[in-house]
């Protein structure tokens, strides 16, 4: 994407274990001959994206800050506000003032125009808040949020590069399970965004994420209890009022399928079903490297460049 992005030049790439290798080398469908470099504090360019191990971004940004450098980091590190749940959901302690604003460009768009750095959103995390926000963080709340409990299958990329016989073809194929459930790190940085905590949860929330038998791409299945019944058509217009003037979310009139935003930075998002009961079923799907991760570090780079913010992204 930065290859091909107009305002970029790509300055150098840097990494661990691949050092000294050509990114068409690890990347053979990418026109591209840089070398991966060993960073040792470079800030010769003006942006920087970092993609770590949780607790490495940590090290590193304060310095570039300090340089006067941009930074959007996909990390963890510094998504979280509370140090308490930080260190609860990825075992790890940081420093109180260890925070990025959030970069989620529907909710938080006025806020990246005028920062530098930037912590981008979780996948999961990013399939979910979008599909609760405008109930949640909506102008017109008339309807109350009670429970949510959320269903999310990713793509077997999610869990990176390494090499794990858990995710080999053999231990994946035809197959699907649910990991980490109740526990999972982005269950904190989801109740944040939603303007609420982990600890002491304004409604109750439940997540269970899952692997699937895909290389990428999110669906999420979202159960939420309202106070009372709403109609599908009120439901609809509000997400639709919500996302006006979000340019990569899509409400859609029929069921969304992982297929339909692969290879996109879009988020579908589908009304499935209301209840008579209040009971409401919103479905989303994300490309997980794309809107879930590189692709929302882009558009989050645009929006504090000030250039519009589908730049690259077409």
């Amino acid at each position: 994407m930065l290859l091909q992005h107009p305002w970029v030049e790509l300055r150098e790439l840097y990494a661990f274990s691949q050092v000294g290798k050509h990114a068409s080398e690890l990347y053979p469908a990418l026109d591209c001959d840089m070398i991966y470099k060993s960073y040792n504090g470079e800030t010769e360019s003006d942006i920087y994206f970092l993609a770590l191990p949780h607790g490495e971004a940590l090290q590193l940004v304060p310095a570039l800050l300090q340089a006067g450098k941009s930074v959007i980091d996909l990390s963890g590190d510094f998504r979280l506000k509370s140090v308490i749940e930080h260190e609860q959901f990825y075992q790890q302690t940081k420093s109180p003032e260890a925070v990025m604003t959030y970069g989620m460009p529907e909710l938080f768009g006025n806020e990246i125009k005028s920062v530098k750095a930037i912590s981008n959103p979780g996948c999961f995390a990013t399939s979910i808040i979008l599909g609760a926000a405008p109930l949640l963080l909506g102008s017109e709340r008339s309807l109350k949020v009670q429970a949510i409990n959320c269903t999310s299958t990713s793509g077997i990329s999610g869990a990176g590069r390494s090499s794990k016989t858990e995710l080999s073809f053999s231990e994946m194929s035809e197959n699907v399970r649910a990991y980490k459930v109740g526990v999972h790190q982005h269950t904190p940085e989801i109740m944040q965004a939603l303007g609420t905590s982990a600890t002491t949860p304004s409604f109750d929330f439940t997540f269970t994420p899952m692997i699937g038998a895909l290389v990428r791409g999110i669906y999420s299945i979202l159960h939420i209890q309202l106070d009372k019944p709403a109609d599908r058509e009120e439901i609809k217009q509000l997400y639709r009022k919500f996302y006006r003037n979000a340019p990569f979310v899509r409400v859609c009139e029929n069921m969304t399928e992982v297929k339909h935003v692969y290879r996109t930075n879009r988020c579908d998002i589908h009304i499935a079903h209301t209840g008579r009961s209040g009971s409401l079923v919103i479905v989303t799907a994300i490309d997980n490297l794309l809107k879930g991760a590189a692709g929302q570090a882009v558009q989050n780079m645009n929006i504090m460049l000030g250039i519009d913010e589908t730049t690259g992204l077409s």
